[in-house]
């Protein structure tokens, strides 16, 4: 079943990484970096059957990743890359949260502990 981006079904992220999970699809979108591909010229330097490449194809365009155009009996394939932009927004958006989160932390850390107003203790509170 494949599924196809419009305004009211976007491409869901899962679908963007799981194709990016698996090495031979990334071979596949860096070998398409250098222009429009058949299936065959796609399929050449991978050591596996032109069915096993249509699969991994298949995947990369129900996550919306690649262009599909045919001439006669040919099929021309290029990237998309609308959905890695929606993944790498969602990314560094994360990214930001905890890169930030953790800096904040280890400033707090870090602080002399005679500044007693935002400094944290990581030792337990003395028995009175």
């Amino acid at each position: 079943m494949s599924q196809r981006t419009t305004a009211k079904n976007p491409i869901p992220l899962d679908l963007v990484f799981a194709a990016l999970a698996d090495a031979t699809r990334r071979a596949i979108l860096d070998q398409l970096s250098n222009g429009e591909s058949s299936v065959s010229e796609l399929a050449a330097p991978h050591d596996m059957s032109l069915p096993a490449v249509s699969k991994h194809l298949r995947v990369l365009e129900d996550a919306g990743l690649l262009a599909r155009r045919v001439d006669g009996r040919t099929h021309f394939l290029s990237v998309n890359a609308k959905p890695l932009d929606a993944a790498v927004s969602w990314m560094e958006r994360h990214r930001q949260f905890w890169g930030g989160g953790f800096d904040r932390l280890a400033a707090l850390v870090e602080k002399p502990e005679s500044d007693t107003s935002t400094a944290i203790s990581l030792s337990p509170k003395p028995k009175r």
